[in-house]
């Protein structure tokens, strides 16, 4: 298990956003396909961000108040984003995630955003070993 690499179980179709993206319709697309996070993508592929659910209530909770939506992924999303590199093992991945509060982490190799690990891809992994 520990010689394994998370390019075997990252998911390789995921949910990209760019920074133009109203912050509606990310939150609505991000609520469709049932996801905490997606990276946020130039219009190269360049990951140059992410947002997650949280960055998505106090636009949602104004809506509510306002009747409202406005703004756009680039105005929400995070510009520091921590990845993971494809040929990490699992027990690197494992211990990012506990070190840290995301529940996501784009991943990357050569430079290159080639998938999306979440917490509960990893879990899967361990519930198969243990």
């Amino acid at each position: 298990m520990a010689d394994e690499h998370i390019s075997s179980v990252m998911q390789k179709e995921f949910l990209r956003l760019t920074g133009e993206t109203p912050i509606r319709e990310a939150t609505a697309r991000l609520v469709e396909v049932h996801a905490s996070a997606a990276p946020v993508v130039d219009a190269t592929g360049q990951l140059i961000g992410i947002i997650t659910e949280k960055d998505c209530f106090r636009p949602a909770l104004n809506a509510s108040y306002y009747q409202q939506w406005s703004g756009t992924v680039a105005e929400r999303m995070s510009v520091e984003v921590a990845t993971i590199d494809a040929e990490a093992d699992f027990v690197t991945a494992a211990e990012a995630f506990l070190d840290r509060p995301f529940r996501s982490y784009p991943v990357m190799q050569n430079g290159e955003l080639v998938g999306l690990l979440d917490r509960a891809d990893l879990l899967q992994v361990f519930l198969r070993f243990g």
